[in-house]
């Protein structure tokens, strides 16, 4: 859908200026809320919530209460018409002619893209999947800044569920934008995306360090910022059978960490029959009277279970309900812009996809995350991909960002398929991408090996 409005679905969406004037908006807010009390009055916020949540959804509504607008819910999938077998599509569709905004969150990867494609007003991301949480990343990039003074140059060690945290996949991306450095320590097959490490290479030039299991132990030495989330605990001691595939190289790097942001397993991200873990680091009162924490700053996104224990709420190196409570003039700053009742002193940021070429089409190649709106809804969501690169020729789902690497391209007017190499000679208008040989020829393509031109 064609409009001027602005939409928060992805951190990219925002540029580094826009972010720091988000924070410096946000830190004008939670000083004084007063002067802000009436910013968005006569405005409804739409608060769409079909996965749990507490933090997100509730700042959210504070949020907009704050600045004096109204609010309408739905807080599970359950008590709307998608239990019904309403599509996304037709949701937002009838809701964004009710509101003046709207915050979803979607167990479907991309399901924040694909509903923000049908509504005409500014849509926000509250958490889509296992993809990205971009004001969780506001969040927390807002609070490391306010405790710590700056964020580039801090060294960040990410550990835990890399694979299906989507706190983690939207950090990284603003944790570079930032220029702070960036060190992988996933637990055992939870290793980052590799459609995610691609991305942080080719588009932001950047690869994160990958810590191996003989390294793991120099994580509990001189951490500025411990950031957990919860799991089955055990005392803090980083086993190494718990981590894999790291790279030698971190040793030095490890030694030096300023922030390590753990992160829960993710067990609702899990396919059935998956096994999870058996083991995840508790910190308590005793892991922290270690000389090595002295200076470390304890962060949590909540909810906790047992891997935080009571008794650090009353230290002060622990901020989690702190950096919870930050979570409202995030969220005011963001919504206050997003509707335009309050300018940033920085031009707009650059519409990350413009540049890029774009295939889309009801034939052929799909998305291969089965999670993916796209996926999920093709009768209303055409497959919609990012040419990275043609040779080999390798695509990125534009809702998920899955990447695939297609075997075969057809001419939609001469029902012909080629290698991918011939992927320039066809129009654009006449393109169809097929994952293989064999798909294109049972959709009635025929097959022509190499050809000198083409029709």
């Amino acid at each position: 859908m064609e409009s001027n409005k602005r939409d928060l679905l992805a951190i990219e969406d925002l540029s580094l200026q826009e972010i720091e004037a988000i924070f410096s908006l946000a830190n004008q807010m939670e000083e004084s809320l007063s002067p802000y009390s009436s910013l968005c009055s006569n405005r409804i916020m739409a608060s769409l919530f079909f996965e749990p949540s507490t933090r997100t959804r509730l700042s959210f509504e504070t949020a907009m209460h704050r600045l004096g607008g109204r609010v309408i819910s739905v807080s599970e999938a359950d008590t709307s018409s998608l239990a019904k077998g309403e599509s996304l599509a037709d949701t937002a569709r009838v809701i964004g002619s009710y509101v003046d905004i709207i915050v979803i969150r979607h167990p479907w990867e991309g399901s924040a893209r694909a509903f923000a494609e049908y509504t005409p007003v500014p849509v926000i991301n509250g958490g889509d999947g296992g993809h990205q949480h971009p004001t969780q990343t506001l969040c927390d990039l807002y609070t490391i800044k306010k405790e710590k003074g700056h964020i580039k140059g801090l060294r960040v060690a990410l550990c835990g569920d890399l694979r299906n945290g989507r706190t983690v996949h939207s950090l990284v991306y603003g944790l570079a934008m930032f220029g702070a450095e960036i060190i992988c320590a996933p637990g055992a097959d939870l290793d980052m995306p590799p459609h995610l490490l691609t991305k942080l290479k080719t588009e932001y030039g950047y690869e994160p360090v990958q810590l191996n299991r003989s390294d793991i132990k120099f994580l509990k030495e001189g951490l500025d910022l411990l950031y957990m989330s919860p799991s089955k605990p055990v005392q803090l001691s980083f086993p190494e059978e718990s981590f894999v595939g790291f790279s030698a190289k971190g040793k030095e790097l490890v030694r030096n960490i300023d922030i390590l942001y753990v992160t829960r397993v993710q067990k609702e991200r899990f396919v059935p029959g998956t096994e999870k873990p058996s083991s995840y680091p508790v910190i308590d009162k005793k892991t922290l009277a270690e000389a090595k924490f002295k200076e470390t700053i304890v962060m949590h996104p909540l909810p906790r279970v047992d891997e935080l224990a009571p008794e650090v709420d009353t230290d002060p190196r622990g901020i989690y309900f702190k950096q919870a409570a930050r979570g409202v003039p995030i969220r005011m700053a963001i919504t206050s812009f997003l509707l335009g009742a309050k300018k940033l002193p920085v031009e707009e940021g650059p519409d990350q996809r413009k540049n890029k070429e774009i295939y889309k089409s009801r034939h052929g190649l799909a998305c291969a995350n089965k999670n993916c709106a796209s996926f999920k809804e093709r009768q209303f969501l055409a497959p919609k991909f990012e040419i990275l690169s043609q040779e080999p020729l390798k695509l990125r789902c534009v809702y998920c960002e899955y990447e695939i690497e297609a075997r075969c391209v057809g001419n939609l007017r001469s029902k012909r398929c080629y290698p991918p190499e011939n992927i320039t000679k066809i129009k654009k208008e006449h393109l169809v991408i097929f994952e293989s040989i064999k798909q294109a020829e049972e959709l009635s393509f025929k097959s022509v090996n190499a050809p000198v031109s083409l029709p």
